[in-house]
């Protein structure tokens, strides 16, 4: 069975930091790439980061740039969100992805999809 299981959301203020993790199977996570997306209320869910199978690869969108770093540990199956210098606008519920392709940067890319994690920014 496949399974993307989000952990570390929650609330923080301003300029504060978070990581995100997932959990993946193995038959989600062997050969695949990985990616966050996340959805504001009344908004379309949006990439926020991808990375590659082997991890040589990564991608982020524009808003995150030196603020959010995506890493994966294949022998733990696991990926994780870095974000440091969190802002409101990042409120979101992020979502853990998983695609049969080289990187994942559109929402229409993952094969799989976690339930994703609530990360409130206050400002």
């Amino acid at each position: 069975q496949v399974q993307l299981v989000e952990s570390g959301g929650g609330s923080v203020q301003a300029g504060g930091s978070l990581r995100l993790s997932c959990s993946a199977s193995r038959r989600a996570f062997s050969g695949y790439a990985m990616g966050w997306f996340r959805q504001a209320p009344g908004k379309e869910r949006e990439f926020v980061a991808s990375i590659s199978w082997s991890g040589g690869r990564t991608s982020y969108a524009d808003f995150v740039k030196g603020r959010f770093t995506i890493s994966r540990d294949n022998a733990k199956n696991t990926v994780y969100l870095q974000m440091n210098s969190l802002k409101a606008e990042d409120t979101a519920v992020y979502y853990c992805a998983a695609g049969n392709a080289r990187i994942i940067t559109t929402p229409q890319a993952p094969d799989y999809w976690g339930q994703g994690t609530q990360v409130t920014v206050s400002s």
